[in-house]
């Protein structure tokens, strides 16, 4: 996600500069080159010698003769990005008023002018939060283009926001957009359908390619919509890719919109899609539901259940949005790549989709996949983690986006 990005990292006094070490750490497993500048105040939080460390470069921890915010953050300057995690109320109203007392203000203020993307992770106490001057010193600073990462208000704190969310905002300002002011909704997860209060029917489905495949989209600049399918009241977190991120939203990078059985997926869909530019289809949806009891049944008896079918969702959507891009998924069990190629085209031809990504429904669940990405006239063999088929997707809807003979 991070791949060749530099970023220059400003930590300034807040308490949770205590968690610039493993957030240096997070960006340089996405890939990241990471250099920190650091004010006296987070000096005396954290120790320059552990950020060092941390980044495997050595700290600005005031300017010089060399300039340092110009070779940084000037128009050609090392940093593609500017991050300041934390920030404290004091160095965004600083920002705000290009005071530049601090090597970090500094930088600011370099990066700002020389219109290198500057993204600000704000942590202090919530009073200071809501104080009117730090949220018209925010509204300044973001009306020139700088991108906050919004706090975790907890325990009247407003504390600083995961490394991944934060992660995922760098990128998403360092990189090309080629996505952005499009809508693009994601269904994703597995649908239950209810057997009785206690039991559902339902899938091995993860999430996890959903997921990523929003994730990548709003990186590439579009604005995400996922409908994710939960079994009960679990939310898509605690897995490696999505970490519980406190009191908001578990997808930072989508508006996130839960459902369960297959008909609340397809009523959230047809709602989403009505101002969409895009479906990206990856939900495992039910394709049976049966008469719910109304109360539990009693184990040991013998049980048979009448199971009716589910709408397809996708036919619905195409039915509800006849010019709209979708792409499908298509998991099956078969014998050869040919046979899954073949299912996918019936699909694709069926429906009038822009793609179809075929796998083998043995992946359910794991990291890595295989799959094919197939059209009316090829089918191109992926292999590697949901993450990297999720990029690769977006970067096709991108380009079938723009495509002018699609209008």
């Amino acid at each position: 996600m991070l791949e060749d990005v530099n970023v220059a990292l400003g930590v300034t006094g807040s308490i949770a500069a205590v968690k610039t070490v493993e957030l240096a750490h997070e960006l340089r497993r996405r890939g990241a080159s990471v250099r920190a500048v650091m004010t006296s105040s987070a000096r005396g939080i954290v120790h320059p010698w552990a950020v060092e460390f941390a980044t495997d470069r050595s700290v600005v921890t005031e300017i010089t003769g060399d300039v340092e915010h110009v070779e940084l953050c000037g128009r050609d300057g090392w940093a593609d990005v500017f991050l300041i995690a934390p920030a404290t109320a004091n160095t965004v109203g600083k920002i705000a008023g290009a005071i530049d007392d601090t090597p970090v203000t500094t930088c600011a203020t370099t990066a700002i002018g020389a219109d290198v993307p500057v993204v600000i992770a704000p942590a202090m106490h919530e009073p200071m939060y809501d104080h009117p001057g730090v949220l018209e010193a925010i509204e300044r600073v973001e009306a020139w283009g700088v991108e906050f990462v919004d706090p975790r208000v907890e325990e009247g704190k407003a504390k600083i926001a995961n490394e991944e969310t934060i992660a995922i905002e760098v990128a998403r300002s360092a990189g090309e957009r080629p996505l952005a002011g499009e809508h693009v909704v994601v269904t994703s997860g597995a649908t239950a359908e209810p057997i009785d209060p206690v039991r559902v029917l339902t899938n091995r489905s993860s999430g996890r390619t959903g997921r990523s495949v929003a994730r990548a989209c709003y990186v590439l600049g579009a604005d995400v919509t996922l409908v994710h399918g939960v079994v009960g009241p679990h939310l898509p977190s605690g897995t490696p890719d999505d970490p519980t991120f406190g009191a908001g939203s578990p997808v930072p990078y989508a508006e996130y919109v839960p459902v369960e059985t297959a008909s609340e997926m397809l009523d959230a869909a047809e709602g989403a899609v009505e101002d969409a530019d895009a479906l990206i289809a990856a939900a495992a949806v039910g394709d049976y539901t049966p008469e719910p009891h109304d109360t539990k049944l009693r184990s040991g008896q013998e049980l048979a259940l009448d199971l009716d079918p589910t709408p397809k969702l996708i036919d619905a959507i195409r039915e509800h949005r006849p010019e709209l891009p979708i792409i499908g998924f298509k998991a099956e069990t078969a014998d050869s790549t040919e046979e899954m190629v073949a299912a996918a085209r019936e699909i694709l031809d069926r429906v009038g989709l822009a793609f179809v990504v075929a796998n083998d429904a043995s992946v359910m669940g794991a990291n890595e996949t295989a799959a094919q990405f197939v059209t009316a006239d090829s089918a191109e063999s992926f292999t590697g983690s949901k993450a990297d088929l999720a990029w690769h997707l977006a970067e096709r809807l991108a380009t079938e986006l723009s495509d002018p003979t699609r209008l």
